[in-house]
C-alpha cells in the first residue's frame, strides 16, 4: 500500500514517448530499428514513476487527451499512482527518441501538444488548489507548456502553492524558466545549457556554474541544482555548493535522467537530508536512469549500490 500523497508532478504537455533503437543512426539515409517501445511520458510523468518506486505516495495531473488516455492509465495504475489530469479534446501528442546504442546519443523529435481551452485551464486551476490542502506538499512543475499557454502560467501558480504551504521545484527552459522564477519557486533544477542562456554566461567549470547558480539564490530561490550529464551536477543552497559525480555506468538511453534527478531531489528533501544526502540520491537515480529504457527504478539493488559509488566534491 502506497503512502498518504506527498508530491503532485504537473504535466502540461505529455507524451506517449516511442523509443526506438538504430545501431549506427544516421540521418538522410535508410535505418533499421532493432528495438521499439513505448511508454507514458512527459517530464512530470516521469518524475512521479521514480518517486513511485522510491515508495514515496505521488499524484500527476496536468492535461491529458481524451481519446488516448490508456497507456497513461495503465501506467499510474500499476505503479499506484493517483491520476488527477484533466481530460481534454483529442489525443496525447508522440515524441519520437531515437537512440543509438553506437554512439550513446539519443535524438528528439517532438510533436506539438494539445492546446487546452479556457474552461480547461481554469478546471486544472482548481484541481492544483484543490490539491494543495492540506498543505505541505511538494509541487513539482516542470516540462514544456502547451501551444498557446503564457511562459508565466507556472509562475501563475505558485503564489496559492506557497500560501498553502506547498514547496515548489521548477524544472523547465526558455521563457517559462525565466518567468516561472518570477514566483520564487523553492528549488530550481536547469540543465547546464538552460542556465547558460538564462544568465548568458559562459558555464564550463563547475565553478563558473556556481557563481551562475548563486545569482538565482539571489532572486529568492533557496536551492539550485544544475545537471552536466556524465560530468555531474552541481548543488548550490545557501550556505554550501558540492559537485556530485556520478559512477561510471553503461548507457542505454538518457531520456528522462533529468527527471530522475528531480525525483531523487524531492525524495532526499522530504526526509530533510543534508545538501550532500540530497546530492548523492539525486545522482544514484539519474545514473540508474540511463542504464534502461522507460521512467523508473528498474533495479533497486543497483541503484542503493549507485548512491554508495557517488563522489562528492565541495565547490569552496
Amino acid at each position: 500500500m502506497k503512502p498518504d500523497p506527498s508530491v503532485v508532478t504537473v504535466t502540461l504537455n505529455p507524451a506517449i514517448d516511442q523509443t526506438v533503437s538504430i545501431p549506427s543512426f544516421a540521418e538522410g539515409q535508410v535505418n533499421r530499428v532493432t528495438e521499439s517501445r513505448s511508454y507514458a511520458g512527459g517530464k512530470g510523468v516521469n518524475v512521479a514513476c521514480v518517486l513511485a518506486d522510491l515508495g514515496v505516495g505521488v499524484i500527476v495531473t496536468g492535461f491529458l487527451g481524451a481519446l488516448n488516455p490508456e497507456l497513461f492509465e495503465k501506467t499510474f495504475q500499476s505503479k499506484g499512482i493517483e491520476d488527477r489530469f484533466v481530460r481534454i479534446d483529442g489525443m496525447t501528442r508522440t515524441g519520437i527518441k531515437i537512440v543509438d546504442p553506437s554512439t550513446q546519443r539519443t535524438t528528439d523529435v517532438n510533436f506539438p501538444g494539445l492546446p487546452p481551452k479556457h474552461a480547461e485551464v481554469a478546471e486544472l486551476f482548481e484541481r492544483i488548489t484543490s490539491l494543495a490542502d492540506p498543505g505541505g506538499r511538494w509541487f513539482v512543475l516542470s516540462g514544456s507548456l502547451p501551444p498557446g499557454m503564457p511562459d508565466h502560467l507556472y509562475a501563475a501558480l505558485m503564489p496559492t502553492l506557497h500560501r498553502r504551504g506547498c514547496r515548489v521545484l521548477l524544472d523547465t527552459s526558455g521563457g517559462p524558466l525565466r518567468k516561472g522564477l518570477e514566483g520564487r519557486p523553492d528549488v530550481v533544477k536547469p540543465n547546464v545549457d538552460e542556465l547558460a542562456e538564462l544568465t548568458g554566461s559562459a558555464l564550463d567549470t563547475p565553478q563558473a556554474v556556481r557563481a551562475a547558480a548563486e545569482t538565482l539564490l539571489e532572486k529568492g530561490i533557496q536551492r539550485v541544482v544544475v545537471s552536466m550529464g556524465g560530468e555531474g551536477a552541481v548543488f548550490v543552497d545557501r550556505g554550501e555548493a558540492l559537485l556530485a559525480k556520478p559512477p561510471r555506468v553503461e548507457v542505454r538511453s538518457t531520456v528522462g535522467a533529468g527527471d530522475a534527478m528531480v525525483a531523487g531531489i524531492v525524495s532526499a528533501m522530504l526526509e530533510d537530508r543534508s545538501l550532500e544526502e540530497v546530492a548523492r540520491r539525486a545522482t544514484a537515480c539519474g545514473a540508474h536512469a540511463v542504464t534502461h529504457l522507460g521512467a523508473g527504478i528498474e533495479n533497486q539493488l543497483r541503484y542503493r549500490d549507485l548512491i554508495q559509488k557517488v563522489e562528492i566534491e565541495s565547490l569552496a
